[in-house]
This record gives structure tokens, C-alpha cells and sequence, in this order.
């Protein structure tokens, strides 16, 4: 930095040649903060205290993020009631020495504006952080040097509007600035007064506490431009008798610094800045938006946030009695009163929630778990379960997860993974909720949280959480957490609870399986299913092994719409006469959930609707034996059927049904081939090849599939045995859940097999079924060939009489 002469400009010589950037390194040593008297109300000659944002938190060149955290309990004595912020807009400030920005300035300075937030509201988060990060820094100077305090041991910050002229005050009562230190801190664009008193920490001997400062690149105050044509910033360090005002405008290329000479803006110590809002962002002037910024994001902050609001108190009013003249002695009216509300202004707590992630967890009881998760996430339920863990080690955070009662966005929306569910602090300061998979993958976007971490790899506008190593060990942990909370759930004594929890939450675990192979193990103990032996209530995969038969090896499952479909399938009769459990896999996401998961306890996920099944006590001359009766049969109706089947086999699944239509072992189920045809965006042509091998399975104990076998060795030219096939086949087709290709032909079939079978069975055998030409002729005719009946008249027989 250096003072103006009458030689060009560097910034403006820069920009005719090219810049260069060099790294500035200006020390810094800690913030201010001071008082003023309350000129504001009349008849008030208490002093009020008044806090200023400091300006410190910019990075040194090579960006060091050291912090300190000091203990806790850190407010002490009381507070005072702040005055009105001023609009100074009746005599222009003194004249001070004008100063340079560094020749970097100018060109950073546009794209720390234009380009480095996304977000303008965050000048707010940035601003308050400075401020604590002032508090921070005297607090911990205060135990070596009590003096720097005086009679003011009081730390906090208040934030003041005035919407009417839009401007915004922040104050608070911290370590302030000298001179010199204006300069180099606000100066200097990414120097960071937080990081280079951090690194005086460190380098000392005597350096303890915690890391627990927030700044660290630098740019923080300049977020102030984002929303401000000019700031003013008036600063007094407890190291100087001077207080300097700061003063810059929005694309300038210089600022300046001026001894404060106004006795009514004389502030004891601490920073006030004042912004003075753009034409376009005078909405953040409203005192309850800046209330509504400061709750969101640093509603966790160390230290006490005031806000200016406006209060209101009702009282009943008496209205004065009036009297008409001249008439003495009359009686008086009677009274009335009116209710009136009385307005007036004064400070509000708004940082009023504590961050109980801080404290030990055998310290908090359940009830303020589910105020704070209440408070927090604007819920109305109690969530089903929490978790309150600090992680150390390689990374170091603190988090607290919430299972809500209900899933917010509905059941069935699991696509957008921006849930803003996990919010993330950074030193208690909030930084973002909107995430992308980063701390959570999709299928637990449901689970609710905060996540505050004194360290986090963050873009400089602090918006981005950047990938990295750390960032993925952080989720993992995140996610044991979560599957540890889940598991808890399934683990209660009342059933109730995760049937609540699967009712909400189960296709997220489902899209689990199929998302996060790594995490298979912990999920597949959560999954529950119906099944063949529990209809009306659903197992989980453990309690389906406890009661697997002993020579079992296989899970056994079945894909269909519905349980109802499912138990009444063909493909369960040999397997319910063994007593071997099926799960019933009803919901669109299990079949591929299962078929991603595989096995489960070495136990591989068997379908019992494709081929090749396996169900052991295998007799092999049996099945020698049926193979040569029926094995023409089958021949025989492979030719009839031709493409429609890959082949023709003799069946070990069924009991009662003749026939059954299996999938390939690589294929669609009937289940799945169902789903991907209702697909709006499906891809058709890959529908032919994924279902193209279909396996005809015959029961060689059924009546139906004897006479056939006997129509094959007899007469296998018949039309009707050939008729009977298709007819098989077209049923096989429904009953195995496929769709028929033709349900109109096969209608037609059904309604002659019917014909057929009830021909002549309550009616008389001459009636046969004509189509209806029009409306003329009868739906019933007689045989063309058939004369006429006529009656025969029957006498009648006296009694005794064996006359016939």
C-alpha cells in the first residue's frame, strides 16, 4: 500500500499492460470494538454499546486455514441496549488521506463482486463472521492482557436497518483496528487478519485453546459490495486513542481512511460498519429480512446477535371527557376506554438456539434432541430416531442425524437427490444445504442432520463444498452413522417402529442395493419382504435364513404386482408342498434390488420363475423314466409352437397345474418383461432379445398332458389336440404373468372350449349359437335338416289299470 502521488496510477498503468499480481503480506494484528451514547432518545445520557464488524478475514498468500477455539462460556457481564443506526446524509465527512489499492486490487475486486458468490444474501453470514472472529480475537488476547476489556467485558453484535434510506449498521464489541492495520486488512484483498493472528498463535510457545476463528481467505468484507454501493467502516482498537473510519465505494479504484472527529460517532472500541445498499438490494434493509438471514445462517454463532425490531405492547386509553359549555352542574358522560397498540423499537435476540451438537451427548436428553430437530427443520413430528456422534481422527466433526416420521417429499419420490436436509457448518457458521451427493448418497437423502466441522475443504466463497479425500471419508462415516441409526430402529421391541420406518423409507434402502455396492452388508439385513409363510406382515432376510429347511441352499423369491398374484402362482406348488418359503417381491424396485444383491449370508437369491430350477431330492430314473414317455410329447408340441418357445421341457415345479411359461436364465422374468413395456421412455427394441428365450414346461402328471401324450402316439395330426396346445400355451401365457399377444384370438378360444364343454348341459343339444346378421333373425335357429316336432297326447290311466 502507499499514499497517492502526483504519478499515474498503477492500477490504471496495470491495466494498459497487463496485471501482475504479487501476494501481499501485510501484518495484522487483532480487531476492535467501542461504545457510544445514546443520543437517540431524548433525556438518555446512558451509554449504549455498539459492535462493528472487523475486518480480518482474508487469506495471506499461501492460504493458511489454522483456527483457534477457545472455551465456551463466553459471555460475561451485561448487555446494553444499542441506538439507532445513523443515516449520515445532512454534511459530507471530513476530507482524510486518500490511499492506492494494491495494483491487484482492481481487477480482483470485480470478480470477488461479479463472479466469486452466487448468492448475495451470504454478505450477511460473511459480515457476522468477521464480527466474531473480532469477539474471538480479544477474548483470547483479554487472558494475557485483562486490560484491553477495561470496564467493558461484554461480547456481541448487533445488526441495525433503516429501510427507508437502505442502510444496514453492524456492530460489534471486538478487538477493532488501528491504523495501520485498516490498511493492511482492508487494503490488501486476500490477506486474512484471522489467518496471520492464527499464525501468530501458533508460532508461540504459550498458544493453547481451540481452533475456533472462522476467517480465512480474506475476501469475507468485500462480500459487503455485493449489496453496497459504499461502505463506511469506523474502527477503534483498545491499542489506540484514535478511532479511524474507513470509507469505500463499489468499483473504485482507491478508498480512504480519516481520523473520526464527530464526538457523537466517538465509539469506545469494536467496529461499525455501515453499508449503504444498492438501488436494486434496499430489500435487505427490512429488519425482518435481516432477521431471517442471521437465523439462517448464523443462528449457531458464539457470540449474542441483536436485531433492531419493532415491538408493539396493547394498553386501554381513556379519551378526555368533554363537557358542553355553559351547562354547569350536569351530570358527566360516561366513560370509555379503547384498546390501542403502542409501537416502539428496541433490540431482539436472535441467535437464541444453541448448537447442542457441542455439547456431550449423555448431557442431552431426548426432549431437546427433538426441540432442537423441530426448531431446526420446521417439523411438526417427533422423529423416529437420532444420533448424536463426534468423529476424530484424520478428520474431525461433529453431527447430529435425524430419522424423520415421515418422508417429506413422498414415497415415491426418490429422484432429486437436493433434499436440503443436511445442513453444514463450518465453526458454527451455517455454509450450504444444498448437496449433490457429496455428504450423503441418494438413497439416504431422507435422513436430516447438521454437520459442523472446524475444517472442511470449501471454495473461497464458501458456498462449495470441494471434492476431496477428506470430504469421502466424511461421508462414509456419515453413512455408517446413518446404517447404525436405521439398524437401532429395526432392533426395537415394538415391531411397529420399523414397519413405520419400511412403510416411509424402504424403496430408499432398495435403491440402495442397486446404487451402493460397497454398502450391501448393511443394507440387506433392513430389507423386509412378504412371503409365502408371513402374507400379512413383512421378514426381514435374517429371519427368512433362521427358517430355511436344513438341506436348503438357495433364497428363494418370486416377482410379481401383488401378493395376492404371487401366492396363487403356478411356479409355488411344488415348492409350497416341501414347506420351502418364497419371498413375494410385489413392489416395481425389488426385483432389481434383489438381482444387485445376489446373495445374502452365502445364500445365493434364486428365482423361481426362470429355468433350470433347482429344488435338490433329484430321482434321476424318475426323471429318465418321464423323459422317455413324454419326450415325443414334448417334440411334439416344440413343432407345434415353433418360435414361441425355446423348448419344451418336462417340469419339477408343479403339482396341480398342467403347464407353466418360464423365463430364460438371463432374461426378463415375466415380472420385469411387464415393467419395462409400461415404461414411457422405454427402449423397445431391446424387448425381443431380453425376453426372446421363453421355456414351456409340461406337468407329465396331469390329466391334461396324459391325453395329449396319447393324442401324440395316436393321432398328432388332430385338430383339436392341436387346438388343445394352443389354447395351453395362450393360458400358460397368463398364468406365468406374461401378456398375451393376441388376447382377442384367445378369447375366441375360451369362449369355444366353453361352447364345448357346456353344449346341451341345461338346454336342448338342437340349439346352436348363429352371430346375429340383424335385427330379424333370432339369435337361436333350428337344424336346417331337423322337421318339426309334434306333440303326443297321452291318455290318462285309471288307478289299478297296468294298461300301458
Amino acid at each position: 500500500m502507499h499514499r497517492l502521488s502526483r504519478r499515474p496510477a498503477v492500477s490504471s498503468i496495470l491495466r494498459a499492460n497487463g496485471s501482475r499480481y504479487r501476494s501481499a503480506a501485510a501484518a495484522q494484528s487483532p480487531a476492535s470494538s467501542f461504545l457510544l451514547t445514546n443520543s437517540g432518545v431524548e433525556g438518555d445520557t446512558s451509554n449504549k454499546w455498539y459492535s462493528v464488524l472487523t475486518g480480518g478475514r482474508a487469506v495471506s498468500g499461501t492460504g493458511s486455514a489454522l483456527r483457534i477455539q477457545l472455551p465456551n462460556g463466553m459471555l460475561l457481564g451485561k448487555r446494553y441496549e444499542s441506538t439507532a443506526a445513523e443515516s449520515d446524509a445532512s454534511s459530507p465527512p471530513p476530507t482524510g488521506e486518500k490511499y492506492e489499492y494494491q495494483a491487484e486490487v482492481s481487477r480482483l475486486m470485480d470478480l470477488i463482486v461479479n463472479s466469486l458468490y452466487s448468492n448475495k444474501e451470504v454478505f450477511l453470514r460473511e459480515l457476522i463472521s468477521n464480527a466474531s472472529d473480532a469477539c474471538d480475537k480479544l477474548r483470547f488476547l483479554s487472558v494475557t492482557e485483562p486490560a484491553l476489556l477495561k470496564d467493558n467485558v461484554d461480547f456481541d453484535i448487533r445488526i441495525q436497518t433503516d429501510k427507508d434510506n437502505g442502510i444496514v449498521t453492524i456492530t460489534d464489541t471486538g478487538i477493532g483496528m488501528t491504523r495501520q492495520e485498516l490498511i493492511d486488512c482492508l487494503g490488501t484483498i486476500a490477506q486474512s487478519g484471522t489467518a496471520k493472528f492464527l499464525k501468530a498463535l501458533k508460532d508461540s510457545k504459550d498458544a493453547g485453546g481451540d481452533n475456533n476463528l472462522i476467517g480465512q481467505f480474506g475476501v469475507g468484507f468485500y462480500s459487503a459490495f455485493l449489496v453496497a454501493d459504499r461502505v463506511v467502516v469506523s474502527t477503534k482498537s483498545p491499542k489506540s486513542d484514535k478511532q479511524y473510519v474507513w470509507e469505500g465505494e463499489a468499483n473504485a479504484s482507491s478508498y480512504t481512511i480519516r481520523e473520526e472527529t464527530e464526538a457523537d460517532k466517538v465509539i469506545p472500541r469494536g467496529t461499525r460498519l455501515t453499508l449503504y445498499l444498492k438501488r436494486d438490494d434496499k430489500g435487505f434493509a427490512h429488519p425482518e429480512k435481516i432477521q431471517k438471514l442471521v437465523k439462517n445462517y448464523s443462528q449457531f454463532v458464539s457470540f449474542p446477535i441483536y436485531t433492531w425490531q419493532e415491538k408493539g405492547y396493547t394498553k386501554e386509553e381513556d379519551p378526555a371527557e368533554a363537557k358542553k359549555d355553559g351547562e354547569e352542574g350536569s351530570a358527566e358522560k360516561k366513560k370509555k376506554t379503547k384498546t390501542v397498540v403502542e409501537r416502539y423499537w428496541d433490540w431482539e435476540l436472535t441467535n437464541e438456539t444453541q448448537p447442542i451438537w457441542l455439547r456431550n451427548p449423555k448431557e442431552v436428553s431426548t426432549e431437546l434432541y427433538n426441540e432442537f430437530y423441530k426448531n431446526t427443520f420446521n417439523e411438526y413430528l417427533e422423529p423416529l430416531a437420532s444420533s448424536h456422534f463426534t468423529t476424530e481422527g484424520e478428520v474431525e466433526f461433529r453431527s447430529i442425524l435425524y430419522v424423520p416420521a415421515v418422508s417429506s417429499s413422498g414415497k415415491d419420490d426418490m429422484v432429486n437427490p437436493k433434499t436440503k436436509n443436511i445442513r453444514l457448518y463450518v465453526k458454527r457458521v451455517f455454509i450450504s444445504d444444498d448437496f449433490d451427493g457429496e455428504l450423503f448418497p441418494r438413497y439416504l437423502s431422507f435422513i436430516k442432520g447438521v454437520v459442523d466441522s472446524n475444517d472442511l475443504p470449501l471454495n473461497v466463497s464458501r458456498e462449495i463444498l470441494q471434492e476431496s479425500r477428506i470430504v469421502r471419508i466424511m461421508r462414509k462415516r456419515l453413512v455408517r452413522k446413518a446404517f447404525d441409526m436405521i439398524l437401532g430402529i429395526s432392533m426395537s421391541d415394538n415391531r411397529e417402529d420399523y414397519e413405520k420406518f419400511w412403510d416411509n423409507y424402504g424403496k430408499y434402502l432398495k435403491l440402495g442395493c442397486i446404487e451402493d455396492r460397497e454398502n450391501h452388508k448393511r443394507i440387506a439385513p433392513l430389507l423386509r419382504f412378504f412371503s409365502s409363510q408371513s402374507e400379512d406382515y413383512i421378514i426381514g432376510l435374517d429371519e427368512y435364513v433362521e427358517n430355511m429347511k436344513p438341506d436348503q441352499k438357495d433364497i428363494y423369491y418370486i416377482a410379481s404386482d401383488s401378493v395376492t398374484s404371487a401366492k396363487n402362482t403356478p411356479f409355488l406348488e411344488r415348492l409350497m408342498e416341501k414347506d420351502l418359503e418364497v419371498l413375494f417381491l410385489v413392489d416395481p424396485i425389488d426385483e432389481v434390488a434383489i438381482q444387485n444383491l445376489k446373495s445374502y449370508k452365502e445364500k445365493n437369491f434364486v428365482d423361481i420363475s426362470k429355468e433350470d430350477l433347482d429344488l435338490g431330492e433329484k430321482d434321476e430314473e424318475k426323471e429318465k423314466a418321464m423323459k422317455q414317455e413324454f419326450g415325443q410329447t414334448c417334440d411334439w408340441i416344440k413343432k407345434r409352437l415353433g418360435d414361441k418357445v425355446a423348448s419344451v421341457q418336462i417340469s419339477n415345479r408343479l403339482s396341480t397345474s398342467p403347464c407353466v411359461l418360464v423365463s430364460g436364465k438371463f432374461g426378463w422374468s415375466a415380472n420385469m418383461e411387464r415393467l419395462m413395456k409400461s415404461q414411457t421412455m422405454g427402449d423397445t427394441s431391446s424387448l425381443e432379445f431380453m425376453r426372446g428365450r421363453r421355456v414351456f414346461e409340461i406337468n407329465p402328471e396331469h390329466p391334461i398332458i396324459r391325453n395329449l401324450n396319447a393324442a401324440c402316439s395316436g393321432n398328432p395330426d388332430d385338430e383339436d389336440a392341436l387346438r388343445a396346445i394352443d389354447l395351453l400355451y395362450d393360458t400358460a401365457l397368463v398364468s406365468s404373468g406374461f401378456t398375451p399377444e393376441n388376447p382377442a384370438q384367445l378369447g375366441s378360444k375360451i369362449y369355444e372350449m366353453m361352447n364345448m364343454a357346456i353344449s346341451g348341459k341345461w338346454s336342448a343339444p338342437a340349439a346352436e349359437y348363429v352371430p346375429q346378421q340383424d335385427h330379424q333373425q333370432p339369435a337361436f335357429s333350428q337344424p336346417q335338416n331337423q322337421e318339426p316336432m309334434e306333440a303326443e297326447i297321452v291318455e290318462p290311466v285309471e288307478a289299478g289299470n297296468h294298461k300301458q
